[in-house]
This record gives C-alpha cells, structure tokens and sequence, in this order.
C-alpha cells in the first residue's frame, strides 16, 4: 500500500508541471479563450505604440510608448521627444538611461506615464530602450 501511495505521489508532481503550462499566441486571430488564460508566449510590441500627437489626447496618468528620437537636452532631466507626427517633452531620470548613450540619430522606445498639469503635459519616462545599436 505504501508503494502505492509513493507511486501515485510520484506522479502527481512529475506530470502537475505539464497541466499548469498555459501560453501560446495573443494576437488577431487568437480565440478568446487563448487571450483570457495566457500566462506566456508571444506578445505584440506594437500594441500598445502611441504617436506624439496623440499622447495629447492621453488621460494624466495613462501609460504609453513611443517610438522616435530624443533630439534635444531641455534642462537637467527634460527633453525634446521627436516621432513622425510631432514632438513632446519627456522627462528621464539619470537612472533611466541603463547606462546606454544615445545620440539624436538613435531610434529608441520610450514608456512612461503622462503627467498633465493645468496646460501642460509631458511624458514621465521610466524606461528607455535603444533601438539601433
């Protein structure tokens, strides 16, 4: 009985891992019983992507990411943020950078969360990813 009882312990904790595994793809096609359980597995980079002129339109708070060029130093953790459809100041704490030097030329991805106040708006960054490198 006792052989039993350690057999059947067993496996039950060498075949849990194979039932636990949920993943697989989250995109346009995916059924939505995919999307609900999905703890892993691809994800699309783009979905969430925001333009500078649309940032505009963001609630206080919201999180978001863009794609461009940081062009210009505006004060000691100010920028000037550049994609295609415009330009919004950004703030980066020194931290932020990662170490990574990036130059006007570089194309980076920005994520933060916008912060409005009274007429003015700007991107608080809290990571910076270079693109080219």
């Amino acid at each position: 009985m006792r052989k039993f009882a350690a057999i059947t312990a067993i496996m039950m904790m060498t075949t849990a891992p194979v039932f636990a595994a949920e993943g697989g793809f989250n995109g346009p096609s995916a059924t939505p019983a995919q999307t609900q359980t999905q703890q892993g597995g691809f994800v699309d980079n783009n979905a969430n992507l925001t333009t500078a002129a649309k940032v505009k339109d963001q609630k206080d708070d919201s999180w978001v990411k863009l794609r461009g060029n940081i062009t210009e130093r505006l004060s000691d953790d100010r920028y000037l943020f550049r994609d295609t459809t415009g330009t919004v100041n950004v703030e980066i704490d020194h931290k932020r950078w990662n170490g990574q030097t990036i130059t006007p030329q570089d194309q980076v991805e920005i994520q933060g969360k916008v912060d409005k106040e009274w007429n003015e708006f700007e991107i608080d960054v809290k990571q910076v990813i270079k693109l080219n490198k």
